[in-house]
């Protein structure tokens, strides 16, 4: 089982994770040796369950306004986002609820619609926020910075990708939640946006670190975003869960979800669960340095041009439960100095499309899972590989 030569290729599922994949120079002979354990710490995964799908997140109780009765119209024309902002900003400091009715509604995202705590933006599901096209690298339609409490619920948004009259840049957000708590971004379908469909993070760094906290994305629909379709940065207890991330091409990563917080600070206590990773132009999920306590439960991964799941060097992670397919690469891959990670329970079926067939079992089993050389504490069990020879794979 020789994949040396291969290494070199898969590099181009991530150019960013090209340098580690380079470092994996030997045959990795899954099956034939064992890689010796470093007595580090391995942090524990929580005990109790911190994640729902319908957490309680207060809310303002005794006020709705309606955008239309502050000047919006929502027909695809005239510039709303005054409007919305002045409906925001009409409500009390306990918050409320600023109410969308269907429409489409033309956004500055340069602006943005900067959401206040204790406030829920309901959209109807025949609501669609529009950025105005702009030439700027840099734009949020959505800002969630620096609050608590905040509901997205229902309708679409959608980017400036095809009508961007810049070229540089790769940061047209849809939803930006920087330094927030108790968010729930629910039933929303966000596509087309220059860079990422959301983006999770953090504000400043060291001693100055104020991470996103207690984040819920559920139902969420993010498709053809030109970077991500949700990034992960600085942030703590993050579940995602029931929401689909699918053909996300344009300018690199092209990930469905990126969990990238590197030097910022420390990202931890993620649960991707029950969701779809679809036609992404590279890996389904893209994990680097500075991660743990992830748990990727139940979710699909397929049809990505790259890995169903990457982790760069990533460590504390669980697969559990996962069924990922015909991607383009392996279904799972770890490289760099990655530890502490497990693999269980998981169908890992006629990966490596890019060389093999998608119909026909067998390959070795690097086609479906590759733990690169320097790797190490890497737990394999109860999976179900292309080549049925190695369903009783173990390490």
């Amino acid at each position: 089982m020789n994949i040396s030569a291969n290494n070199q290729k898969l590099a181009v599922a991530s150019p960013r994770a090209a340098r580690a994949l380079a470092s994996v120079k030997k045959p990795l002979m899954l099956a034939l040796a064992a890689l010796a354990l470093s007595a580090v710490a391995v942090p524990a995964f929580a005990a109790t369950e911190w994640w729902s799908a319908t957490p309680k997140v207060n809310i303002g109780k005794d006020v709705t306004v309606d955008v239309r009765a502050k000047g919006a119209l929502g027909d695809g024309v005239h510039n709303d986002t005054a409007a919305f902002q002045a409906a925001i900003d009409s409500l009390p400091a306990t918050g409320g609820t600023v109410n969308v009715p269907a429409g489409r509604y033309m956004i500055d995202a340069e602006k943005s619609i900067r959401l206040r705590s204790h406030t829920r933006l309901q959209l109807d599901s025949n609501a669609t926020l529009v950025v105005i096209p702009n030439s700027v690298g840099r734009s949020r339609l959505i800002r969630v910075w620096k609050v608590t409490d905040v509901r997205i619920v229902g309708g679409s948004m959608e980017g400036d990708r095809m009508l961007h009259k810049g070229t540089n840049g790769e940061w047209g957000m849809g939803i930006d939640i920087i330094a927030a708590k108790n968010v729930v971004v629910k039933g929303v379908r966000l596509s087309n946006f220059w860079g990422d469909g959301l983006y999770i993070g953090a504000t400043g760094s060291g001693s100055t670190l104020k991470r996103s906290e207690y984040v819920t994305i559920v139902g969420v629909v993010s498709d053809n975003n030109r970077r991500q379709g949700l990034s992960i940065t600085p942030a703590s207890h993050v579940y995602v869960v029931n929401s689909t991330f699918s053909n996300t091409n344009g300018t690199l990563p092209e990930a469905g979800i990126d969990i990238e917080p590197m030097t910022q600070g420390p990202t931890d206590n993620i649960r991707l669960e029950n969701n779809k990773f679809i036609g992404n132009h590279a890996n389904g999920i893209e994990m680097h340095v500075n991660i743990s306590d992830i748990a990727i439960v139940g979710n699909t991964m397929s049809g990505n041009r790259g890995f169903g799941a990457l982790g760069v060097g990533s460590s504390f992670i669980t697969y559990t439960g996962n069924t990922m397919t015909e991607n383009g690469l392996a279904a799972i891959g770890m490289t760099g100095a990655a530890h502490g990670n497990t693999v269980t329970g998981n169908t890992l079926h006629y990966n490596s499309t890019r060389y093999m067939s998608p119909t026909k079992a067998g390959g070795g089993l690097d086609r479906d899972l590759q733990i690169g050389a320097k790797t190490y504490d890497i737990s394999v069990s109860g999976n179900v590989f292309s080549n049925p020879k190695y369903n009783t794979y173990t390490r």
